[in-house]
């Protein structure tokens, strides 16, 4: 079954390249739904139901670590699983972030087979992996 994922990033561009990365991927995702902070995107997590958060940790508003703070006390939301995707990447951060919740990380810039490949065991692959015309596996 198909899983909603949702990308959290301040940026506009960003969140455009993970979205068409998710595209191309082959990964079994139903809807991919965006938001910009950590308040859209509990905002987003009462419209949708999600099945995976891709999230960057550096936001206005509210961070990621906070997002992960409050998904973690929410009975509702605690098991949604949560790979992080940021610039901030040392090994003290990153165990920081395991030990609040997270999944997963991938540090910016990242190779689009990396978000495959961090997406992939939570969410599975398609049977047939969608081609947009002009693309094929040497996209990855």
């Amino acid at each position: 079954m198909a899983a909603n994922v949702l990308i959290v990033d301040d940026s506009v561009t960003m969140r455009r390249m993970i979205k068409r990365t998710i595209e191309i991927s082959g990964l079994d995702v139903a809807e991919v739904y965006e938001a910009s902070n950590g308040i859209e995107a509990l905002a987003r997590m009462d419209q949708y139901s999600i099945g995976v958060v891709l999230l960057d940790i550096n936001m206005p508003v509210m961070t990621g670590v906070q997002l992960i703070e409050r998904l973690r006390d929410d009975e509702r939301l605690r098991e949604i699983p949560i790979i992080v995707a940021s610039t901030e990447g040392s090994q003290t951060r990153i165990t920081h972030l395991l030990e609040a919740g997270a999944r997963g990380f991938i540090r910016k810039p990242f190779q689009p087979e990396q978000i495959r490949d961090a997406l992939a065991p939570l969410v599975g692959l398609r049977a047939q992996p969608a081609q947009p015309a002009g693309l094929d596996e040497s996209a990855f």
